[in-house]
């Protein structure tokens, strides 16, 4: 048999380096390899598998409905993809609302964004995102998102999109040195270009409205000003919530850290909506953007959309967080989780930043100088120490996110304390090796 890396071409990666174990199962937070050794997974691998590996209410869902029913078109009914899309209105408040599903996180910001177009009337209205954001790899969403991966091959005119600074209070893009003060600017910069594009020009703004692999989380006042300033101005808010869902963040969905101050008109779910156990992807609407839809044509559609077996993987997954209160647990774990990284940047000048711990997310940002915020390498160069930290790391069997000069912390919100823990201080002393502090 060939070598995996002699017929298979991987992502994000340059595809002659790629040489990675292979993982053959799991449990829990923890990944087993051929190799017969366990790797404590503090990134849920792409942070989506939130209720860890092999979950077994999630598989034995799957393996019950390929014994009934494996696909049915959406031009005919199934009973788990109902239950599905009832118990995401619930848990989202979206009464009278409805769900599009699609296969993944990329195609469910497209078809947002053809929602909202056709709702609110504006066909060629504008898309407002920001910087610094990532919403998928298709070619619309490379133009969708901010991200320095995807702007090279990016064309923001040909779809439509207008782009504005993040709520980067690190590195303030306003000059603000107050983290809610920069969030308010922030938001009022998304309104400053919806009324410089003109009355009725913008359909919908499209952001994350926390966890993102560019590691921006922004400060409270944001999400709330910006939800003031696109209702003000009859614009459609969708919430990206792909990675931010299903607990990530210490809430069913981010956004509701906001109460209804912070409700959108739209919002897309993937990654932890089966756990990751099977490709799945959803649009939700409120009942005022359906109502808008309900009787013209929908001109989209998926041949998998609402794929049975996926759907019965999302309602397993779904009872799974609540009968095991891991919501509530994530917001736990996550405010031990930014203390204990608190007390780390207490002990570590090159942690130059910690922000998150909503739920069980949080960003470590390393730099070369503290006081002056010099980062160690530019976005989103990787430095060598970080790279050889990880290296450490993995060989303890623990692997850590990271992405340019940022540690990304999310691990299963099923992660045992004591696991949570080991990992924690196997950081700090990795930190101090690879990066001591100045005699």
């Amino acid at each position: 048999m060939l070598r995996e890396s002699e017929s298979v071409l991987h992502s994000w990666c340059v595809p002659a380096d790629w040489n990675a174990a292979t993982v053959v199962g799991g449990s829990g937070a923890w990944l087993q390899l051929d190799s017969g050794r366990r790797i404590l997974d503090m990134s849920s691998l792409a942070e989506c598998c939130n209720l860890g590996h092999q979950h077994p209410a999630v598989v034995a869902a799957i393996r019950a409905q390929a014994d009934r029913m494996c696909y049915v078109t959406s031009a005919w009914g199934a009973q788990p993809r109902t239950e599905l899309a009832e118990a995401i209105i619930e848990k989202s408040g979206f009464v009278g609302g409805r769900v599009f599903f699609t296969l993944g996180g990329a195609d469910a910001n497209e078809n947002a964004v053809k929602l909202a177009r056709a709702a609110s009337g504006r066909t060629q209205g504008k898309i407002v995102t920001r910087d610094r954001s990532y919403h998928g790899a298709t070619y619309a969403c490379m133009s969708l998102s901010g991200d320095s991966r995807t702007r090279a091959q990016a064309n923001d005119a040909a779809f439509g999109v207008l782009r504005v600074p993040p709520p980067y209070a690190y590195r303030c893009p306003f000059g603000e040195m107050d983290p809610d003060r920069c969030g308010e600017r922030a938001a009022d910069a998304v309104g400053s270009v919806i009324d410089a594009a003109g009355t009725g020009a913008v359909a919908a703004v499209l952001m994350e409205p926390d966890a993102g692999t560019n590691g921006i989380i922004a400060p409270d006042t944001y999400w709330p000003a910006l939800r003031r300033a696109t209702r003000d101005r009859g614009v459609y808010l969708v919430a990206d919530e792909v990675m931010s869902g299903f607990g990530r963040c210490g809430e069913w969905f981010a956004w509701q850290r906001y109460g209804e101050a912070g409700r959108p008109d739209l919002m897309t779910l993937a990654k932890g909506l089966t756990n990751a156990s099977v490709p799945l992807g959803a649009v939700v609407l409120s009942a005022e953007v359906y109502a808008r839809i309900a009787h013209t044509m929908l001109h989209t559609g998926l041949t998998y959309c609402g794929h049975p077996l996926a759907c019965a993987a999302g309602v397993a997954a779904v009872r799974a967080y609540e009968d095991e209160k891991l919501i509530e647990r994530s917001r736990r774990l996550g405010a031990a989780l930014l203390k204990e990284l608190r007390a780390m940047q207490a002990r570590h000048p090159v942690i130059g930043d910690v922000r998150g711990g909503h739920g069980l997310f949080a960003v470590i940002e390393l730099v070369a100088d503290r006081t002056t915020r010099e980062p160690l390498a530019p976005w989103a160069q990787q430095p060598p120490a970080l790279s050889n930290l990880l290296k450490a790391a993995m060989a303890e069997s623990v692997s850590f996110g990271a992405r340019g000069n940022l540690l990304i912390l999310a691990p299963p919100l099923v992660i045992a304390e004591a696991e949570l823990v080991d990992a924690l201080a196997l950081l700090d002393r990795l930190l101090a090796r690879f990066f001591p502090a100045a005699a």
